[in-house]
């Protein structure tokens, strides 16, 4: 899967950067793990600090538009981001594993 970045702002509030970006596959649309595991590999980062929120794909086309965030550390993604968005990205499995053996 090829990933193009359309464009990127820097939120040193956040400590992240939010990324557009474009995706063509031949396939179905992908799923947000192999979106963010591409775009973490092209990024140079590890993929638990990729955030995607968006992936838009228009009937019929082989293109996917989205958005993600892409933070310094995975400390800042779990700080920052709502609960709902780290599980569909599976990075609340790690954070959540001590709460479990607890109980």
């Amino acid at each position: 899967m090829d990933v193009t970045i359309v464009s990127e702002e820097d939120n040193p509030m956040l400590h992240r950067t939010d990324i557009r970006f474009e995706t063509v596959h031949d396939e179905a649309t992908p799923s947000r793990l192999s979106v963010r595991d591409s775009l973490a590999a092209k990024l140079d980062k590890d993929a638990e600090e990729v955030v995607v929120h968006e992936l838009d794909t228009t009937f019929g086309m082989r293109k996917t538009v989205g958005y993600a965030k892409v933070y310094d550390s995975p400390d800042h993604a779990a700080e920052v981001e709502q609960e709902h968005m780290l599980e569909r990205n599976k990075i609340a499995e790690d954070a959540d594993a001590p709460d479990a053996e607890e109980a």
